[in-house]
């Protein structure tokens, strides 16, 4: 029987300025699986970056609850996210966040550094296709290789769970393939459970499963039988 990975149920979010509120998730459950590749598909404003953030203990809901195996996020103070986020969750964004005056080896040093047992920086390099550019600055690789560097030093310190919030948002369709295939070969290789949000509705055919969001709900879910590699997606 397949591990379930995170649970949430009755998801909200409402975010408050003054008397203005803004419901950015009304009611989600969700399952996430172990091991599977799952794409979250929706407009700008759909609420699927706010929940990848409640998934990475990167905010708190409004109420209903989440888990992560045995752990209740929503029962978690700062310090207990901050934990969870080190010993569990890799994160990869739109943008890199890489530090300029670091080379790329240096950048995933970072994280390995801190974590309880990670790959070594050239190892989770050679796993994103980069071991001939460990010893470059940022300024000299294109965006779809400091977007692998920044996958590089999420997947280092060998993470329960990756989380990807629009990783293909700044990249061309020619690179964006080639940063979607290091996100499926560490799915594959290293069983990483992955989840990825995006507005771009060809993603989907590379994932086990893709939610539908729409207005701060899940609109319907679909399983992919017979998946496509990032190389046969047609952009």
């Amino acid at each position: 029987m397949t591990e379930v990975v995170f649970e949430a149920r009755g998801l909200t979010k409402v975010y408050r300025s003054g008397e203005v509120e803004v419901r950015a998730l009304a009611g989600v459950d969700l399952e996430l699986q172990a091991g599977e590749l799952v794409v979250l598909l929706g407009p700008s404003g759909s609420g699927k970056s706010t929940l990848l953030n409640i998934l990475g203990g990167l905010d708190h809901a409004t109420s209903g609850y989440v888990r992560f195996r045995d752990h209740d996020l929503t029962a978690l103070d700062d310090s207990g996210l901050t934990a969870y986020r080190r010993d569990h969750v890799g994160f990869v964004f739109q943008f890199y966040n890489l530090i300029p005056s670091l080379t790329a080896r240096e950048n995933v040093a970072l994280v390995t550094e801190i974590a309880h047992n990670p790959m070594t920086p050239e190892e989770s390099l050679e796993l994103v296709g980069l071991g001939q550019r460990m010893d470059h600055f940022p300024a000299q690789m294109s965006g779809g290789e400091q977007q692998r560097v920044a996958i590089a030093r999420a997947i280092a310190k060998r993470p329960d769970v990756l989380l990807c919030d629009e990783p293909t948002g700044a990249l061309d369709s020619k690179t964006g393939i080639r940063v979607l295939e290091a996100l499926s070969l560490i799915n594959t290789e290293l069983g990483t459970t992955t989840a990825l949000i995006t507005h771009n509705a060809a993603i989907r055919e590379m994932a086990h499963r893709v939610f539908l969001f729409g207005d701060g709900r899940i609109a319907g879910m679909q399983v992919n039988e017979t998946r496509k590699p990032p190389s046969a997606i047609s952009w």
